[in-house]
């Protein structure tokens, strides 16, 4: 029987000879057992995981995917115009008028700022709408890509309504209130059609200065005529009552005619004093006889002129029955000629006043006194600009997963209560 190689009689496997080891031999050692573990098996995508990652392929890449081939191969290139103008008034103005504009415009008041809010208002009115479509055809021009672009185009059936409501959209307005600059950037789907509108803008703004200037004019105008008119009215009142009082009281100027009666006061009193002194130089007068004729013309003159004096005199305060006597007193007529002479003044002034006014009217009425300067006109854009993808991909990715992440929160935090 044959046997295995190195196997000779009396040797056992696993030894170096038969019998048992001899002495000095140390005993063989067994070798150390090594447990071997199973793997553990690979952890399995439970099912809310997987309606995580379908709600979060429904919610946010989805969509986000549906957004980008829109932008990319549906969504026409827009165009954008800039025009920037302001509103001007004209330096030719008085002192006072100048140092009431440099008030209103330190306020935060002045004209030009008023005009320029009333064209901030009207550009993204209705009015402008419908006067520049009276001249493009802006539901046309809007509505080029349609349907196939139903986001960013118009539909050719729009109404007015919503014709401004795209208008509004497409046509932006930046407005500084302190310099009163408006800055105008609009939108179309062709850089010629975008510099078209803005041209019409700024058509239309002039077109609001011009009537704005017309108003002015007209109710400048309006309003001296009627100041005159007043005036002239107020006049001929005041001349008519001076005309009647120097009628009912036959003097042309009570002052004039009380210095007169003065002047015949004085001139009594005068008389008297001389014939007192006549009178006593005939008493005076040595071996006169008492019943001298001469003292008793005298006499009789002093009384004449007393009762002269004492008549004028009355005449001053109080009517008498006279033929000469006035129907008055005198100061009641000099208080009533006062009072119309005061008005009549007055009237005389007002009405030059108003003459004045209406001239400047007339030499306002030929001139412009607004005007709209355009520090940048309509400029013709070579690259499209909009719509920015990126910032729309952006905002809408974030939005997205804020939404899919409350949404995910509260469901689960719900589902744990249960």
């Amino acid at each position: 029987m044959p046997q295995r190689p190195g196997a000779g009689p009396g040797r056992r496997p696993g030894g170096m000879g038969g019998g048992k080891p001899g002495p000095g031999r140390g005993a063989a050692k067994e070798p150390p057992t090594v447990i071997v573990r199973p793997l553990p098996a690979a952890a399995a995508v439970k099912r809310r995981h997987r309606g995580l990652l379908y709600s979060l392929a429904a919610v946010v890449l989805i969509p986000l995917f549906v957004t980008a081939l829109y932008l990319g191969l549906v969504a026409r290139n827009q165009y954008a115009s800039t025009v920037g103008f302001t509103v001007r008034q004209e330096d030719g103005t008085s002192g006072a008028t100048s140092l009431l504009g440099g008030l209103s415009q330190f306020v935060g008041t002045s004209g030009g700022s008023r005009d320029s809010d009333i064209l901030y208002e009207f550009i993204q009115s209705q009015e402008i709408v419908s006067d520049i479509s009276q001249r493009i055809d802006l539901v046309g021009l809007y509505s080029k890509n349609w349907p196939w672009d139903p986001v960013f185009a118009l539909s050719p059936n729009a109404s007015i309504e919503d014709l401004l409501r795209y208008w509004q959209r497409m046509v932006r307005i930046s407005y500084d209130q302190s310099a009163g600059l408006i800055e105008v950037r609009v939108l179309a789907f062709s850089p010629e059609d975008a510099q078209k509108i803005a041209s019409e803008v700024v058509r239309e703004s002039q077109k609001m200065i011009n009537d704005l200037n017309t108003t002015a004019r007209e109710d400048t105008m309006r309003y001296a005529l009627e100041d005159l008119d007043t005036s002239l009215s107020r006049l001929k009142t005041a001349r008519e009552a001076m005309t009647q009082f120097r009628t009912r009281t036959q003097m042309v100027d009570p002052a004039s005619d009380l210095a007169g009666r003065m002047g015949v006061l004085n001139n009594l009193q005068q008389q008297l004093a001389q014939s007192l002194i006549d009178r006593d130089l005939l008493r005076d007068q040595k071996g006169s006889p008492g019943d001298d004729p001469r003292l008793d013309q005298a006499n009789r003159r002093i009384d004449v002129i007393r009762q002269q004096i004492v008549k004028e005199r009355q005449s001053f305060t109080s009517a008498t029955g006279e033929p000469n006597s006035l129907p008055e007193n005198y100061p009641n007529l000099i208080s009533e000629y006062e009072r119309l002479n005061v008005d009549q003044q007055f009237a005389e002034e007002t009405y030059r006043a108003a003459l004045a006014a209406v001239d400047v009217a007339r030499a306002n009425a030929a001139r412009q006194s607004r005007y709209l300067a355009a520090y940048v006109r309509p400029t013709l854009p070579e690259t499209s600009e909009f719509p920015r993808s990126w910032v729309i991909l952006g905002l809408m990715a974030l939005f997205l997963t804020l939404a899919w992440a409350i949404a995910a929160m509260v469901f689960y935090s719900i589902r744990d209560r249960r």
